[in-house]
């Protein structure tokens, strides 16, 4: 018997009690948390990765702003092989669709906001899905030059037919990672879009 194994797994399920925010008794919540913890104690060191032209002086920023801009390019072709014989035009005509879903109708301008879009890129968005009759505006009460933007009928039937193929382009780009890696991604990936939207703010 591993006693010692034992002893040692008892005390860490204590302290993982004591500071875990999650009271279920899930294996695979405990064993993420033991992942950070060991990180937490200096115990879990990755090696340094390798990457081109890191011995001529290539720094990580780089390496890290090309790979977004080449994960984008990849994203981008697996969307448009999604909206194949859909009335969407471009992947950012179901993304607008799905900000409209997801935070219900908003006005034109933060919907333009929310996809981090130039306002003019953002207006040519909006009145494609207006023309196609995928989306509709109105005047609000308070400001008649706002207009709020609303998915209709339409706009919901079409984005549910296409979600299929819109989730599947969705995993396409994430296919080679582990459910683990996904959640250090998206922790990693949240932090970089928090930062650079509190400095667009001026909060920073």
């Amino acid at each position: 018997m591993y006693y010692d194994l034992v002893t040692d797994l008892v005390d860490l399920v204590k302290i993982y009690e004591q500071e875990s925010e999650h009271h279920t008794q899930d294996v695979l919540l405990f064993g993420q948390w033991l992942n950070e913890y060991q990180k937490k104690q200096g115990n879990l060191t990755l090696p340094e990765p390798e990457w081109l032209g890191k011995s001529s002086g290539r720094s990580a920023d780089s390496v890290i702003n090309t790979s977004l801009v080449h994960l984008y390019r990849y994203a981008k072709l697996h969307a448009k092989e999604a909206i194949v014989d859909t009335p969407f035009s471009t992947p950012d005509d179901f993304i607008y669709l799905i900000s409209l879903v997801s935070f219900g109708s908003m006005t034109k301008t933060a919907l333009i906001k929310l996809n981090v879009h130039e306002k003019s890129a953002g207006i040519q968005i909006v009145n494609r899905l207006i023309s196609s009759g995928l989306a509709e505006q109105s005047a609000t009460s308070h400001d008649k030059r706002n207009r709020m933007i609303h998915i209709t009928e339409k706009g919901t039937q079409q984005l549910m037919e296409s979600m299929e193929n819109i989730k599947m382009a969705s995993r396409n780009v994430t296919a080679p990672l582990s459910y683990p890696e996904k959640m250090d991604l998206v922790r990693l990936l949240q932090k970089l879009e928090n930062y650079h939207e509190l400095k667009s703010r001026g909060a920073l």
